[in-house]
This record gives C-alpha cells, sequence and structure tokens, in this order.
C-alpha cells in the first residue's frame, strides 16, 4: 500500500517539501513518481537525517544554515506572502488542535477565508480567527524588535482569547490543575513574582535561542498564568522570540502532541529540558532546510 508525500510528513513530522526531496535522491525506498505525485510505501522508514556535518552538533547546525540564511538574497514579496499564508494556516490549525479544536486544516482555511464552517460551533471559529489576529500582532512586534514584557503577554492573550472576554489579557484568580500533568500550576497569588522572575531570567540567560525557549516555554506552562489560552499564547511567544532572532517560525504538529506533552513530563519528572528542545530544534532544522532550498532554486 502506498500514501502521499503530505501524509508522510505529517507521520515524521518533517514538511512536505522534505519528504519530496528525500523520495527525489532515492533516500526512501519503494518511492515512485507518479505523474507529478510521489506514491510512498505505507510503511516506509523514516531516513537518517545527514544534512549536518557528523563533527557538529545539531545545534551548531542550525546556527551554520542560520548563518547561510542569512548571506541569501532576500525571499520575493510574492515567496514571502506565499510562505506566510501557508504558515498562518498550518499553525493556526495545529495549534488550536492541540487545545481541542475540532476544525480540519482545510476548514481552518476557509474559516480564515471568511467562511463558516456550519457544523462547527462559534467558539472553534472565533479560536480560528483570533489565532490569526494574534500572528500577525506578533509579526508587528517582530517588525518594531519589541522586548518581551508582561505587557506584551498579556496583549497577545488578549487577542487569543477571543471567546472569554472577561478572562483576556489577565491573570487567573483562582487555582487550576492540569488534567494528566504531572505537575500543578502555581497558586493565583505568585503568579506575578514567577512571572517577573521568568522574564528575568529569560532575558539574562546566555544559552543557546533554543535551549532558552525550551526552558522559557516549559516554565510559563508550568505557571500557567491564565485561566485558558495559556498553551496557544506560550507557542506564540516562541516564535516571536525566534523571528526576533532572524529564525524562521516553528510549528509544532498536532500529530506530534504526544511527544510535546511528554517533554513537559520529563522536564517536571527527571528536571531534563532536552526533550523539549530537541523538538524545536527538528522543527526549526527541517524550516531552515526549506527556506535553503528554495533560495537556492
Amino acid at each position: 500500500m502506498f500514501t502521499s508525500a503530505k501524509q508522510i510528513a505529517n507521520k515524521w513530522g518533517v514538511s512536505d517539501r522534505r519528504v519530496r526531496t528525500l523520495c527525489a535522491e532515492g533516500k526512501i525506498d519503494g518511492a515512485f513518481q507518479e505523474g507529478r505525485a510521489w506514491k510512498i510505501p505505507i510503511h516506509a522508514q523514516k531516513p537518517e537525517d545527514g544534512r549536518y556535518k557528523s563533527s557538529e552538533s545539531l545545534l551548531e547546525s542550525i546556527d551554520r544554515k542560520k548563518r547561510e540564511l542569512d548571506t541569501k538574497r532576500p525571499l520575493s514579496d510574492g515567496e514571502l506572502a506565499r510562505l506566510k499564508e501557508e504558515f498562518i494556516v498550518e499553525n493556526t490549525y495545529n495549534s488550536n488542535a492541540i487545545e481541542g479544536n475540532t476544525l480540519t486544516l482545510r476548514e481552518t482555511d476557509m474559516v480564515l477565508r471568511g467562511l463558516t464552517i456550519g457544523s462547527k460551533p462559534l467558539k472553534e471559529h472565533l479560536e480560528a480567527l483570533a489565532h490569526k489576529e494574534a500572528l500577525d500582532f506578533i509579526n508587528d512586534l517582530v517588525k518594531q524588535k519589541k522586548k518581551l514584557t508582561e505587557s506584551i503577554i498579556k496583549q497577545i492573550h488578549y487577542l487569543v482569547l477571543a471567546d472569554k472576554k472577561e478572562d483576556r489579557g489577565v491573570y487567573r484568580k483562582i487555582p487550576v490543575r492540569i488534567m494528566g500533568a504531572k505537575h500543578d500550576p502555581v497558586q493565583p497569588y505568585l503568579i506575578e513574582a514567577n512571572m517577573e522572575k521568568l522574564l528575568a531570567n529569560y532575558t539574562k540567560s546566555t544559552e543557546h535561542i533554543l535551549t532558552r525557549l525550551a526552558r522559557f516555554h516549559i516554565e510559563f506552562e508550568a505557571i500557567h498564568p491564565f485561566i485558558d489560552g495559556n498553551g496557544r499564547t506560550g507557542r506564540l511567544l516562541v516564535n516571536l522570540e525566534l523571528m526576533k532572532a532572524g529564525y524562521p517560525p516553528i510549528d509544532i504538529k498536532f500529530s506530534d502532541r504526544i511527544a510535546y506533552y511528554n517533554a513537559f513530563d520529563e522536564f517536571h519528572s527527571k528536571k531534563n529540558i532536552s526533550a523539549m528542545e530537541k523538538l524545536f530544534t527538528r522543527y526549526l532544522n527541517e524550516k531552515l532546510d526549506m527556506y535553503l532550498a528554495m533560495l537556492s532554486n
């Protein structure tokens, strides 16, 4: 049995472009081209990633690719617009789906184009539109190179939580628990102090940007400052900081949600940040490869 490059990409947590490249390079056993599409054995194994030198770590490879990207000609307005549109739809779908939104990728695209999905609740439409508005806002913040502050975090959350107006942009006032998690969020009276400490530690950290953001994301979600919308807000903050540092944004896939949840548990049970760092690094590595391939054509 065979499947498509898109389905394999979702299964492996990589981009469609990367799968097609692997097919063209003959690195996926049994794959063949039919017209413009690739047919791939449904149980095909993901090849080892040999795109960085064995003597360098993946973080070093990320830095090398970032430097290479910086030397390339800028993308055209058309290319930028297409990439931005694709990312907004996919990121809105994945980030909301992780939190339980049932809109499909295609339905998300339709909602963002102004259409209504009759079988889906208004709440899910509002979540999609709100996430796009928040993405537009962080793109503006990137252009302005705004320093990350509590005020900016609250503004992003205000945009994300479109369906709960009384809770938008304000810290929660009641204790909460996250079902199945190995950590209980801090008590309400400790939120402000913990957020101040989180931002201070992030600002003074000299770790690699991906290590810093993995740690920041885990600790932000551990504080769980808002009554709802923490996950969506937290993932937007990661992309805000990546883009400010000159990196492409990443999109944590709904299909990777178990690995994503496990990365939080790995930290809270073993104080091991590497699982989240590796997840972020893998996504960023794929995105850098996609940009470099596009610019080399």
